[in-house]
């Protein structure tokens, strides 16, 4: 929390904006005590709205409210039907991340070339610049470089596999650290070719947290939260969560573009099929999104 309010000073190189929110039923009356806690800890506040009798209008000020912490990106978090008069709470995350590259990539070395999973081709990124890289990781620090971006590239597409699975099985919280381990990185000039690439997923969160252990929440004949609420019967009726990923030539998401290096001898990174992204703090090691480009 102390890293993501850092971000979010004016001064920093890099944009991080975090929305954290609970919408609450009107009808229901919430402790001082929790209030003050979820916004000291979590930066989290509560807003009461009339989803009993006024529920569209609950949905439309949710929606405002994301769209405007994560700077237009995200719109419609909350869709239609998803919300009635019986609900009771909603809990909200959204985030939104913009960092310029360190070394900018140059526009006019992108070009189309095929992305390695089927016939279609995309715009693909050519840059001549510095980063770090073991075998098939790669990281490219974001302006600042207290940010960067790690690409787990899988080295081969055998047969019908684009190699991400077997990656992904070997992938842990341990295998993560030893892989990206500065002794284990590599200082160098290398060429990458890298995807230009959007997106934008939203996650309906109920079935993964349950699927945590984190049952009771849910069931309103079995949730206890009297350290929230003197209300009875109140539960949480979704957990929602919505993020969005833009990589160009400037950065991720949009920047003003500077010159990039050249050097005389290069080595080549070439994300030309299926691979897994993080955008993590160098220094503290936070990982603040986690993603797979698989298909144009």
């Amino acid at each position: 929390f102390v890293f993501t309010r850092e971000l979010s000073n004016p001064e920093a190189k890099c944009v991080l904006s975090v929305a954290n929110r609970l919408f609450g039923e009107k009808s229901y009356s919430f402790l001082q005590e929790f209030l003050t806690q979820t916004k000291t800890h979590y930066d989290s506040e509560l807003e009461a709205v009339d989803f009993r009798t006024k529920c569209e209008e609950a949905r439309v000020k949710i929606n405002n409210w994301v769209e405007e912490k994560t700077q237009g990106k995200i719109r419609n978090m909350v869709v239609k039907g998803m919300v009635n008069n019986m609900t009771k709470m909603v809990l909200v995350n959204a985030i939104y991340f913009k960092g310029k590259w360190s070394v900018p990539f140059q526009r006019s070395n992108t070009r189309e070339v095929q992305f390695r999973l089927n016939k279609v081709t995309m715009p693909v990124l050519l840059c001549n610049g510095r980063a770090s890289f073991i075998g098939q990781i790669l990281e490219i620090p974001y302006e600042g470089k207290a940010l960067s971006m790690l690409i787990f590239l899988p080295r081969q597409i055998e047969d019908n596999e684009t190699g991400l699975k077997k990656l992904e099985d070997l992938l842990t919280a341990e295998t993560f650290m030893e892989w990206t381990h500065p002794h284990e990185m590599e200082g160098g000039e290398i060429v990458v070719k890298l995807p230009r690439f959007k997106l934008e997923e939203k996650y309906e969160l109920n079935k993964v947290l349950s699927s945590m252990g984190m049952v009771d929440a849910f069931d309103e004949t079995k949730c206890d939260f009297s350290g929230m609420s003197s209300n009875k019967g109140l539960f949480l009726s979704q957990v929602s969560h919505k993020a969005f990923v833009e990589v160009n030539e400037e950065g991720t998401e949009a920047a003003a573009a500077t010159g990039s290096l050249v050097a005389d001898s290069v080595s080549y990174f070439t994300a030309d099929h299926p691979f897994l992204f993080f955008i993590r703090n160098r220094i503290t090691k936070t990982i603040l999104f986690a993603g797979r480009f698989c298909s144009p």
